[in-house]
């Protein structure tokens, strides 16, 4: 390995390790603006020249310059002073002199980079050049004026979301960045070119003049519009939540998030539920109450009521604290009818390794083949995506799918659309695949049918036959596409033996069996249309959409970012999300709710009287949430079950990326993606 000195200090790289790589390692810091970690290198913006010692007469661009062995190289030197004040003012020869109203103020690497490396005035006196803004859609403001053509939004288009609709145009002072055709940036991470562009000319339409860096209270939480719990920041004033943005965690989101996540916050502010409201029972209008009051309804209610005529059902965003209040208070109640697999998915839930994604989502990039199984991963977990694309990039690694034909920017071979084509596939390859790390994702969504157990069955006869679970690696991976779902099944949030499942719950509110429903935040299965009017619904939670149009007691709860709370992901690592803002009106925590209802309603109030004392009865039952932000791997073990497989093809939980929860459809800026990138994808089909 190649020793370098930098500065007088000397270090030992690896081979093909940059200068600008090797001075990060030694804390030296060298200024860039087009060099990007995550992207190709590009070396065309010249702010990291260094000089080298019997190497060229100029300085060189450090990213693009490999270590050799006994190379000097100084950073710091006159003639690197006055190379670096020469770009910098280069660069600025057109840029406008907005920083007062530009939102880049106060976290602009052009605005640093000038204090710290540039010139105090300016020599340029002709006229400045002008380039006309572009129409990217409804979440990217641009004002191009302000480009300096490091093309970082190019290459990321191109190289991380699969998407390469930006290009550079024309040359010298004519360069610009833009679309080639005027399209629309329609890709799920659009989002990120706001963080990699570094002068502003890439901004937030949604957040455009509304507040300012300096101004905000900033809240390490974590994201629940999937099941991939991606770290994020709020960034909040007041009690208003201004912006979400990624924090960098390398085994799950990287430094990325996915558009949902950025830019449906505005959402938390349209449509809540910020009091109790009681049905009326001649007019059907829901009457705003008191929380004694709407409580003791519910008591008044179940009086009477046999246990097995009770049920729960929690839904997608729900943390794991108030499913296990909510399960203790069914528990106390007599009742074993509680379900969280809102979908209507049937899978085995014996052993954890068979609903986890056992490889990790870091594990991504050591897989050498991966089999999809009726998943749309860009659009059921974006990040997982964007990873797999990141691996194909790298090594060409074979992709194939069976299920629905969609596009998921990188190619694959298409092998069926049913689980009869999984069946030829076991047969022709049983034994034979060579690939030392295989890996199989598999949409929850394969689940969501009558013969869900006899699809899992088959699935993990794939999983042996195909050499996908061998000694020191485990490929078989259930991409869930809801934030609460392992979580609750790691908890046990499921019908016990006699119990009944979601779909006998939703049965029962048409034929009488259930004669009261609590709804914990259960949004997605359309309930204003699917349970019967036989049953007294309770509903609890934060948005006024389909389970409040059904309900006949209303209890307002706290959206994610307005309460502390675990969530595990899909592969099983606990995680804590924290409190950012406060809750609208009367709303409280949902565990915190459950826990008053207890003192009106079941054999005797909940033995709990904080989160933290339900935290240390959660962490004294279940051991994996002693360790919060690792993985505990769970043994593989087998599963038959046997019966008839339908021969229906599989289909995909996520019709809507944009419109997928309750959070998303009370947005105004996810309404206006979704009508906008309809829209194009019409005029593409029709072209």
């Amino acid at each position: 390995m190649p020793k370098i000195t930098i500065n007088d200090m000397e270090i030992e790289v690896e081979q093909g390790t940059s200068i600008l790589q090797a001075a990060e390692q030694l804390g030296v810091e060298i200024p860039r603006f087009c060099y990007h970690d995550k992207l190709s290198v590009a070396a065309n913006c010249r702010m990291c020249l260094v000089e080298v010692e019997g190497g060229p007469p100029k300085p060189v661009a450090s990213c693009a310059m490999a270590c050799g062995d006994g190379m000097v190289v100084h950073t710091d030197s006159d003639k690197v002073k006055k190379a670096r004040k020469g770009v910098m003012e280069f660069l600025l020869i057109n840029h406008p002199l907005d920083c007062p109203v530009c939102d880049q103020g106060g976290e602009c690497d052009l605005q640093d980079q000038a204090v710290a490396y540039g010139f105090d005035r300016s020599r340029y006196n002709e006229e400045k050049l002008v380039v006309s803004d572009n129409d990217y859609g409804p979440l990217i403001g641009t004002v191009m004026t302000r480009c300096i053509n490091c093309t970082r939004c190019v290459r990321f288009a191109e190289e991380i979301a699969g998407t390469p609709v930006l290009g550079q145009f024309n040359r010298g002072e004519n360069a610009k960045v833009g679309t080639f055709i005027g399209e629309l940036l329609d890709t799920e991470l659009s989002g990120n070119l706001i963080d990699v562009c570094p002068v502003g000319a890439l901004t937030s339409k949604p957040y455009a003049y509304k507040a300012r860096s300096w101004e905000l209270t900033k809240t390490e939480t974590i994201d629940v519009h999937d099941a991939l719990g991606c770290n994020i920041r709020v960034d909040s004033r007041g009690r208003e939540v201004m912006r979400i943005l990624p924090r960098l965690n390398e085994d799950i989101n990287e430094e990325w998030i996915d558009d949902r996540s950025r830019f449906s916050y505005d959402g938390l502010a349209y449509g809540r539920i910020d009091r109790p409201y009681i049905r009326d029972k001649e007019s059907g209008r829901l009457l705003e109450t008191s929380w004694e009051e709407a409580f003791t309804v519910i008591s008044d209610k179940l009086k009477g009521v046999k246990g097995d005529n009770i049920a729960a059902l929690a839904g997608d965003l729900v943390d794991v604290e108030s499913m296990v209040a909510m399960k203790d208070l069914m528990t106390s109640l007599g009742s074993n009818n509680i379900d969280c697999r809102t979908d209507g998915a049937v899978f085995s839930t014996e052993n954890r390794s068979s609903y986890l994604f056992n490889s990790t989502i870091a594990g991504i990039d050591d897989a050498d083949a991966i089999l999809l199984i009726g998943v749309d991963p860009r659009h059921e977990a974006t990040m997982v995506n964007a990873r797999i694309r990141k691996n194909w990039l790298e090594k060409k690694i074979p992709i194939s799918l069976i299920g629905r034909e969609v596009d998921l920017t990188y190619p694959y071979e298409h092998l069926g659309t049913s689980p009869k084509d999984l069946e030829k596939l076991i047969k022709q390859y049983a034994g034979k695949v060579t690939a030392k790390k295989p890996m199989m994702i598999v949409g929850s969504g394969v689940f969501a049918r009558e013969d869900g157990l006899e699809i899992h069955s088959l699935l993990h006869k794939a999983a042996e036959e195909l050499g996908i679970i061998k000694k020191g690696w485990n490929g078989f991976n259930i991409l869930h596409s809801a934030a609460s779902r392992v979580g609750g099944l790691d908890v046990g949030f499921l019908p016990k033996e006699g119990g009944k499942g979601f779909s006998d719950i939703v049965a029962g509110t048409k034929d009488g069996s259930i004669e009261a429903l609590f709804l914990l935040g259960a949004d997605e299965f359309n309930a204003h249309v699917n349970i019967g009017w036989k049953s007294f619904v309770i509903y609890q939670g934060h948005h006024g959409d389909h389970a409040a149009q059904r309900a006949d007691i209303i209890l307002p709860a706290a959206a994610y970012t307005e309460k502390d709370g675990i969530y595990v992901n899909t592969e099983g690592r606990p995680q804590m999300s924290h409190k950012a803002v406060g809750p609208v009106g009367a709303a409280k925590a949902d565990w915190a709710i459950i826990r008053e209802m207890s003192e009106y309603v079941g054999a005797k109030p909940l033995p709990y009287n904080s989160q933290l004392e339900l935290r240390t009865r959660i962490y004294k039952e279940w051991a994996i949430f002693k360790k919060m932000d690792e993985v505990t791997p769970a043994k593989w073990s087998g599963f038959f079950c046997k019966g008839k497989l339908s021969k229906d093809d599989f289909t995909l939980p996520v019709q809507n990326y944009y419109m997928n929860n309750p959070i998303c459809r009370a947005s105004k800026t996810m309404a206006q993606c979704a009508k906008a990138f309809t829209k194009q994808k019409e005029l593409e089909e029709a072209a």
